[in-house]
């Protein structure tokens, strides 16, 4: 009977090493997996850490907004929309190929993000190469002329001032709306129709099931979004000084490419704190921007280094937080229309302006809105 204790012992020994050992090999075989799909090592921490917080917040966010408890709601629709701020600036990072080693896996999951970021109405590659536009032609490259539109339904100006003025962000929403219809609305994007239908019958229907049976839990998911776009426009608001050109479609030579030293000095970095760097991966460093237009190679985590390389240590580089929400709050409704003239300032006067919440700002320019 001992004899047999003994091999007994000796059998469930062996199998917890066995299992040991089995466990570890797949943790190894995991990492070396990961090496070999994300662009950097370090990658596999912080762009498979947003990754992560991206989806199991939009998943639980969203099943939040279902509870019976109103804040639980409340927290679950802040929840949400950081989700889709974090799977925004994702879309962002994977336009430039910097998450994964191979392009075609970033393109995946910048396909993926588009849908939870309401942006899947146009194509990935859309997005991709406006964007794209944007670094080579150092210009903020459109098709859809805004202010002539603006000139051309003052109605719609009226309603969208009223709006901006209770921080609904209305101009987002029209260039939104253009987007989900933009395959009829662009000429030059005609041939998506069939797509562009295909995903407008798919969501809409949802989100009008939502509004007739769960009126409670669309209008937390429409405040999910407003956050969504306020951010976006927030950051995106500054951080250039020069105004928008209709060249999107146009095969006319860019008058500032290659101009390194005027893109630098046009381009702005407003993050939410200089010291305390772990407050802007709130929304992965994207306030770092002319470390961002120095390099589109480097990626978001490695930003705020590049800036203290690229300009040192001085807070003089940056446009103050504070400033931010000043010039945010106080032109709302000027920058929607006409915030650009001959007597703004401009470079290096800009920055001094921002740095005192001098300055309008402007709207319509997320990298989500591909026209």
């Amino acid at each position: 009977a001992e004899g047999w204790r003994f091999e007994s012992s000796r059998a469930r020994q062996k199998k917890h090493k066995y299992i040991i050992i089995s466990l570890f090999n797949r943790i190894f075989f995991i990492i070396e997996t990961m090496e070999k799909l994300f662009k950097e090592p370090e990658g596999i921490i912080y762009n498979g850490g947003a990754i992560f917080y991206a989806m199991t917040g939009y998943i639980i966010g969203f099943f939040g907004l279902f509870n019976v408890n109103i804040i639980i709601n409340i927290l679950s629709a802040l929840l949400l929309g950081h989700a889709m701020i974090i799977a925004a600036y994702l879309i962002h990072e994977c336009a430039h190929n910097l998450v994964f080693k191979k392009i075609r896996f970033n393109t995946y999951l910048g396909r993926f993000f588009s849908w939870i970021c309401g942006s899947s109405y146009g194509t990935y590659k859309d997005i991709q190469y406006k964007h794209f536009r944007h670094h080579v032609d150092v210009d903020d490259v459109v098709w859809f002329d805004y202010e002539a539109f603006f000139k051309k339904n003052p109605k719609v100006f009226k309603l969208t001032k009223i709006l901006e003025w209770f921080y609904i962000p209305a101009h987002e929403f029209i260039m939104h709306f253009i987007m989900m219809f933009s395959s009829f609305i662009i000429p030059q994007r005609r041939n998506q129709r069939l797509r562009n239908t295909a995903v407008i019958a798919i969501r809409f229907p949802l989100f009008v099931l939502l509004m007739i049976f769960l009126p409670k839990v669309a209008m937390f998911y429409t405040i999910s979004y407003i956050l969504l776009l306020t951010v976006l426009r927030f950051m995106d608001s500054i951080q250039h000084d020069y105004p928008y050109n209709l060249t999107l479609f146009s095969n006319d030579k860019p008058t500032r490419k290659g101009q390194y030293e005027w893109e630098q000095e046009h381009t702005f970095s407003n993050p939410h704190s200089f010291d305390l760097e772990a407050v802007n991966w709130l929304t992965l460093n994207f306030g770092f921007h002319n470390a961002h237009h120095h390099n589109m190679a480097i990626p978001w985590y490695r930003l705020p280094q590049k800036h203290r390389e690229l300009f040192g240590d001085s807070v003089e580089t940056v446009v103050p937080f504070l400033s931010q929400l000043k010039i945010f709050h106080k032109n709302r409704v000027t920058r929607i229309y006409g915030n650009h003239d001959e007597y703004a300032p401009s470079g290096k006067e800009y920055l001094i302006a921002a740095r005192k919440g001098e300055t309008i700002g402007g709207n319509a320019a997320s990298f989500l809105t591909s026209f």
